[in-house]
């Protein structure tokens, strides 16, 4: 594509803004994938071995605000809502062994 008439045109058909059709052009000229982004680091990244510690430890059943107090005592400045969706990822990353298990009687029906 050349000039910017042609990101333009481009933009108004994909229904895009004509510089996002220049950053998908210009990554796919590097070789790079216009779909991949990047991946930025989080505050929480420094505590995630912790928050993996805390989760088996307790087995799956420490909650998220109770392991957003502890890292702040650690000298944590996030939030707590990230801390939750670490707490989430750390639980589902331990595997099956960690979590609800159906009573016995789950299957049987009421008549």
């Amino acid at each position: 594509m050349r000039g910017p008439r042609s990101y333009c045109g481009a933009a108004e058909l994909a229904g895009c803004d004509q510089h996002t059709v220049k950053r998908y052009v210009q990554r796919r000229d590097a070789g790079l994938s216009p779909e991949t982004g990047v991946v930025r680091a989080s505050m929480i990244d420094g505590f995630r071995p912790k928050i993996a510690e805390l989760v088996a430890r307790s087995k799956g059943k420490i909650r998220a605000d109770v392991v957003h107090d502890k890292l702040t005592a650690m000298g944590f400045a996030g939030t707590d809502r990230t801390t939750r969706r670490a707490v989430a990822a750390a639980k589902k990353a331990c595997g099956s062994s960690i979590g609800r298990t159906p009573s016995p009687r789950a299957d049987l029906r009421r008549p």
